[in-house]
């Protein structure tokens, strides 16, 4: 029987590229977004047979319920693979608080509600495994966008937590911690200015990660020991300087961050 991977984020970037790679090498995939064009195009792209679409809406607890049993009815899900988001950016004091409710509500309480959710699924899946989405900006908190590293952080904090409480029940819990990726969640305006956060990385110098590592990472995130994968050189560089040179990098975030 077929492996069974269910990713939310699914109509695009890593989500997409993880789908590709997962259902190449076999797996059964359940594609989950807000965005129903964009799972069929994906769902379009793989095996036939490979894939089933489901429209969720991560803050949404309901949602998680009936897409859950839609994919896996009584059987189990290998792996969970809570990947949708969305970035915000700008100076915090500026940003709309309607836009930082949104983000926590996506980044952080849809990991939750999906761990909640998935959790019975994934105890019937013999070696299964919870994967996170957090990011670089969780390694170090980044100037400019405080409230997407606030998030990523809590995404890291949980998975640590689950990966230590669910051990016992034969569930693994990790996280991806990719740099800058360019999928359309780089199109979010900068609060305060009339650039994208897309412009900014390519301002600073910054390198975008293809999303095809994010989703070979993923692979390896899910069979490997790491409870954390970091991926691309800026993330590589953020772990290292938050360790060996913290006040290097609390400078570089004081002239601005990213």
């Amino acid at each position: 029987m077929a492996k069974r991977l269910f990713v939310t984020g699914g109509a695009s970037g890593i989500g997409r590229a993880a789908a590709q790679l997962f259902a190449a090498r076999g797996w059964q995939v359940g594609l989950a977004d807000v965005n129903e064009a964009g799972l069929a195009a994906v769902a379009a792209e793989l095996p036939a047979g490979m894939a089933s679409t489901h429209r969720l809406d991560v803050r949404d607890r309901a949602d998680w319920a009936r897409a859950l049993a839609e994919f896996a009815g009584e059987g189990g899900i290998d792996v969970l693979f809570n990947n949708a988001g969305i970035a915000v950016g700008g100076p915090f004091a500026e940003t709309d608080p309607a836009e930082i409710d949104r983000c926590v509500a996506i980044n952080f309480m849809g990991v939750v509600n999906g761990a909640q959710a998935g959790f019975p699924y994934l105890k019937r899946a013999p070696g299964s495994c919870l994967l996170n989405t957090a990011s670089a900006a969780g390694i170090y908190g980044s100037a400019g966008l405080a409230i997407y590293s606030a998030t990523k952080f809590a995404v890291r904090g949980l998975t640590e937590a689950l990966d230590g409480e669910w051990r016992g029940e034969g569930v693994k819990v990790r996280a991806l911690m990719p740099s800058f990726i360019d999928t359309p969640l780089l199109d979010a305006a900068v609060a305060g200015s009339n650039s994208n956060a897309r412009e900014r990385v390519r301002a600073a110098g910054l390198e975008f990660t293809p999303v095809e590592r994010v989703a070979e990472a993923a692979w390896r995130a899910v069979h490997g020991d790491a409870v954390h994968t970091v991926v691309g050189k800026t993330a590589e560089r953020m772990r290292f300087a938050a360790r060996w040179l913290p006040g290097k990098l609390r400078a570089q975030m004081a002239r601005g961050g990213m």
